[in-house]
Formats: structure tokens, sequence, C-alpha cells
């Protein structure tokens, strides 16, 4: 895989992971400890974005 086809893969969980997090926070009562997994996957993903973009 190509670096620009992984940096648009990495992009698009990145995404689907944002809207995970919305679905989530906007259920009646929110799971605190999947949100908590949920935002570290996703700051994980924006590192390795970042990097991939430098």
């Amino acid at each position: 895989m190509n670096n620009t086809a992984h940096l648009d893969t990495l992009i698009e969980k990145h995404h689907a992971l944002q809207d995970q997090i919305d679905d989530e926070i906007h259920r009646p009562m929110p799971d605190q400890v999947r949100l908590t997994q949920l935002k570290r996957e996703k700051l994980k993903l924006k590192e390795e974005i970042t990097r991939y973009q430098q």
C-alpha cells in the first residue's frame, strides 16, 4: 500500500471514530469508558496521520 492510500485509510478511520464518539455522546446514558477508549484511539490515529503528512 502506498503512502497516499495508507493516509486516506487512516483519515477514514479517524472520521469513523468521530462518528462513533458522536453517537455515544448522544445516547441517553453515554458509556464514559467507551468514550475514553474511542478518544484515545482517535488521538493515536491523529498522531499517525500527522507523521505521514510531515
